[in-house]
């Protein structure tokens, strides 16, 4: 098509209007800078094509980072949830996790009058099908299909599942960027002619069932407890709008799935995409684990405004008549109506080692990723990426050093720290085992640990922070408090004698009234992890001693004494260059480390 000259000029043009690109745009408008949101189509900005529910284990810690680094989906939550709801409550609070199962709608609609609202913001609705570059190869604006012209020295790509996107139900196969939308190909291919390198991974969604055909008396009600705080500062007691449900597969179920699971595409290799360990299809699940009978199902609305209800759990990819078939023989489904059908979805992405931690391509400057396109799964992961791509593309722009979130500094660092140094072989999800530091990174910490960050980089304002401080000193004074009247002591053993909820209701009348329900959560767990945190953060400062101590490029893991043969190719195919690029290796071990610190050490004397 030619082109139409340029249309207008930006500071930051970002490409894709999911959870990835609806945070770098508010990011980036948020730091003053000239931004623009281009879309295929307003209406499906921030929309929930899978589960419409947000946070989790690992994934709510990601939620509340983005809330205190001035983000918007925290806040939308807030406004659309239909239930909240804790998870891990039978464990400490630095592995809980808040989930919200939200209304699609309700959501979909407040992110985009948001957006709308936002100063320094334009949305324009096109398809983006290549990346301007200038004769020295920075970034220097895009071309749409329409043909016009966008310029702007950073552009922020997040392409979701529509990058050659092919959606799959059985046998049938069709280019799709979500059912019912169009690909994005152009572009794909752009990628494909750079020098970088790109892949494929598949992911999937589960039917829609009418909820007037379900039969709920036959499932078990999903029983929540009262949630006093959500993904915002303030205050927040949860009213629970709409229940969730579950019941299970059975025999019957996986009987009809395994007789027809050649006619799956991940089965007939049809599709080549790599998919999700961790939210598998239910007929992966079946042959997976095929000593299990049953599976649960949630089966959770999606919106009060609709009819349909989301079956979490029973993700495929098979050919309608035969979700059909197995659908109807899970206790109350029997008489389900089908509003929409399963399907599988494989597009392309971007290996995320080609990245700076700022998410910006090393071999392009001016052009940074976030989201799926990185290899992640979910809306969490892909907000949290989002948001860090915006605040770094809007501070490129002015001249100003990027933002770099440590491992030690919060979950959204841990993420894109394994995606940038380890790459990814499969769909990146966050938990908090990947945290070496949950003592430290909880969710109730979450403001008193960025809060500073975000005043200092311009995303908040300072009577936020004023608010914040004012609650960690109190917090503070009454940690002080009770160390000195002996509460510490007698609290550490009313919690070992498995009384929690008694000292929670000590520390709130001990402390009068003010104190925000979260902040309850933080003294408790300060009390509760005391011993164990200081011990954590000495390990913290150790490690910072070695953190930045560089490995030769000439250093031999082959054949190298104690080092497992395994951890041997790791270390050769992965040639990490610092020690903290080391530790992060799946399989490596403090005496692996200490054995890779003496051999560096060894050779870093032979040559001097």
């Amino acid at each position: 098509m030619e082109k139409r000259g340029i249309q207008s000029i930006f500071d930051v043009i970002i490409i894709g209007g999911g959870h990835a690109g609806v945070e770098a745009a508010h990011a980036a408008a948020s730091l003053g800078v000239k931004t623009a949101l281009i879309s295929l189509s307003r209406d499906r900005i921030g929309f929930m094509p899978c589960n419409p529910s947000i946070g989790g284990i690992g994934k709510g810690h990601i939620v509340f980072e983005i809330a205190a680094l001035g983000g918007l989906m925290p806040r939308i939550c807030t406004q659309s949830y239909l239930q909240a709801k804790m998870l891990n409550t039978s464990k400490g609070p630095a592995v809980q996790g808040l989930r919200l199962q939200i209304d699609k709608h309700c959501y979909q609609k407040k992110i985009l009058e948001a957006l709308d609202q936002k100063e320094h913001l334009t949305i324009i609705e096109d398809m983006v099908d290549e990346v301007l570059f200038d004769e020295v190869g920075r970034v220097r604006g895009v071309v749409t299909a329409s043909g016009y012209c966008y310029t702007a020295p950073a552009v922020v790509l997040t392409g979701g599942t529509f990058l050659n996107g092919l959606v799959h139900v059985g046998q049938e196969s069709h280019a799709a960027g979500r059912l019912g939308e169009a690909p994005v190909i152009k572009l794909a291919q752009f990628l494909r002619s750079l020098d970088i390198r790109v892949g494929r991974m598949k992911t999937g969604t589960p039917p829609r069932i009418l909820r007037s055909s379900i039969d709920f008396s036959v499932m078990e009600r999903d029983v929540v407890a009262p949630v006093d705080y959500l993904y915002e500062l303030e205050p927040h007691a949860a009213v629970n709008k709409m229940d969730c449900f579950i019941t299970h597969t059975n025999e019957y179920s996986h009987k009809i799935i395994l007789d027809n699971a050649h006619l799956s595409p991940i089965f007939s290799k049809k599709i080549t995409g790599t998919p999700t360990r961790y939210c598998p299809s239910i007929e992966d699940k079946i042959v997976r684990f095929s000593h299990k009978t049953s599976h649960h199902v949630f089966v959770e609305p999606e919106s009060e405004s609709s009819d349909e209800m989301y079956p979490n759990g029973i993700s495929n990819s098979l050919p309608r008549e035969v979700q059909e078939q197995f659908v109807r023989t899970i206790a109350g489904f029997e008489h389900a109506i089908f509003t929409g059908y399963a399907y599988g979805i494989e597009y392309d992405f971007v290996s995320p080692h080609q990245l700076h931690h700022s998410l910006e391509l090393k071999k392009i400057p001016g052009l940074f990723l976030a989201g799926q396109i990185n290899g992640t799964t979910g809306y969490e992961e892909a907000a949290g990426q989002g948001i860090i791509a915006g605040i770094n593309a809007a501070r490129k722009v002015r001249g100003l050093s990027p933002y770099i979130m440590s491992r030690n500094e919060g979950y959204i660092g841990i993420m894109i720290d394994d995606l940038v140094t380890l790459g990814v072989d499969e769909p990146y999800r966050m938990f908090t085992s990947r945290a070496e530091r949950r003592l430290i990174l909880r969710q109730d910490n979450t403001f008193a640990r960025l809060t500073p960050v975000a005043y200092e980089l311009g995303l908040i304002s300072v009577d936020l922070k004023k608010t914040v401080d004012a609650e960690n000193e109190k917090i503070e004074q009454l940690l002080q408090g009770f160390g000195k009247s002996g509460k510490l002591r007698q609290f550490a053993q009313l919690i070992s004698n498995n009384k929690p909820e008694f000292v929670k209701q000590e520390i709130r009348h001990l402390a009068g009234d003010g104190l925000h329900p979260r902040a309850v959560e933080t003294v408790y767990a300060e009390i509760l992890y005391g011993p164990y945190k200081q011990r954590e953060i000495r390990e913290v400062e150790k490690n910072e001693t070695y953190r930045t101590l560089a490995i030769p490029e000439t250093l031999t893991y082959t054949g190298m004494p104690g080092l497992p043969r395994e951890l041997q190719e790791k270390l050769n195919r992965l040639r990490p260059a610092t020690i903290a690029q080391a530790s992060l290796i799946p399989g490596i071990t403090p005496a692996t480390l200490s054995l890779l610190i003496f051999r560096v050490r060894e050779q870093q004397k032979a040559v001097k």
